[in-house]
């Protein structure tokens, strides 16, 4: 519960690279991640050059904050732990079938995995989701039927947020109907 409570969206972040050691506990967090049918759809690919984050900033509606990151780690969903078969398909933000909805799904869930840990080890984290499909896949060399879930910056905090102010129980808390 600590983690979950000292979760922050942080965007400015200490020069100090993130241990590889520590790199590969955050991914074994990712992979222990639920998913339906155990499809286990994530993929994960950690970018800690400085050219290829001043990119993938600069795709992301030119967030320059997020080079002050010295780590991202891109969660791309593959559509094919649900549909195997040779069919080309291509997927973006307008796509309709419903296996995305579920590989998004899953892949969110073994992104908070990730982010909860590299909060319980002294890591900050931000979730970045505001680019185009086309634009990160070309800078990564990502196949057209993977769908990017988020790019999460992460390093050591350099800011402390306060929380952010949310609802209460009693508004969000339903029991047995609606």
């Amino acid at each position: 519960m600590e983690a979950v409570d000292k979760r922050r969206s942080i965007r400015k972040y200490k020069d100090i690279p993130i241990a590889e050691e520590l790199q590969a506990e955050l991914i074994r967090s990712a992979i222990l991640a639920p998913s339906g049918d155990n499809t286990q759809p994530w993929h994960f690919i950690l970018v800690d050059d400085a050219v290829v984050r001043g990119k993938i900033a600069a795709i992301s509606h030119h967030q320059k904050w997020m080079e002050s990151a010295p780590l991202f780690v891109v969660c791309v969903a593959d559509i094919r732990s649900r549909i195997r078969d040779d069919e080309a398909i291509r997927l973006d933000e307008e796509s309709s079938i419903f296996e995305l909805k579920q590989i998004i799904r899953d892949t969110s869930i073994a992104i908070e995995h990730l982010v909860l840990t590299a909060t319980d080890r002294g890591l900050g984290t931000c979730w970045v989701a505001w680019f185009k499909q086309d634009e990160i896949r070309s800078t990564l060399g990502i196949p057209y039927d993977k769908y990017v879930v988020a790019v999460i910056t992460v390093g050591y905090a350099d800011e402390n947020p306060a929380p952010r102010p949310r609802k209460g129980i009693e508004a969000l808390l339903h029991r047995n109907k609606w």
